[in-house]
């Protein structure tokens, strides 16, 4: 199955700049992006919401083989193959905060559909951490989850 932008030629840095491009243009009132060895941070603000998106990007090591399990030699050949899956992630990354967005001022979508799993919560954590436990709770008790909140 083909992975959007697989073989892009398009810099992580033009993609992350078409990204805070994105969000001034859909009103951001705030920006701020950041990275570590496994993962990608975009946090913004729109509509008075904090939102933080956290990418999980591809590890160096996963690279050491190719797709036909044979172990390339060259650091080279690691790197180029690990950059380009950089790059693919930063393209959908682009790709889905332009999509989400357009959704909205289209009148498809609510800003808060959107991005319900990515606003930041009173505590720093977000919607989507808050919300997964107990979705799996609710699933295994058949229990419906105390209200957000609540101290229940």
């Amino acid at each position: 199955m083909p992975t959007y932008a697989e073989n892009t030629t398009v810099s992580v840095e033009r993609s992350q700049a078409e990204v805070e491009r994105i969000l001034q243009r859909y009103g951001a009132s705030s920006f701020m992006r950041g990275w570590d060895r496994e993962r990608a941070v975009l946090a913004f603000t729109i509509n008075k919401r904090q939102i933080r998106m956290i990418v999980a990007m591809p590890a160096r090591d996963d690279f050491k083989y190719t797709a036909q399990g044979k172990l390339r030699i060259s650091a080279d050949a690691i790197t180029a193959s690990w950059e380009q899956a950089c790059r693919q992630r930063w393209r959908a990354l682009a790709l889905v905060v332009k999509a989400k967005l357009e959704a909205v001022e289209a009148g498809i979508s609510t800003f808060e559909d959107e991005f319900l799993a990515h606003i930041v919560l009173p505590d720093g954590s977000t919607t989507g951490q808050w919300m997964k436990p107990q979705i799996q709770r609710a699933y295994e008790t058949a229990d419906m989850p105390p209200l957000l909140g609540s101290g229940v």
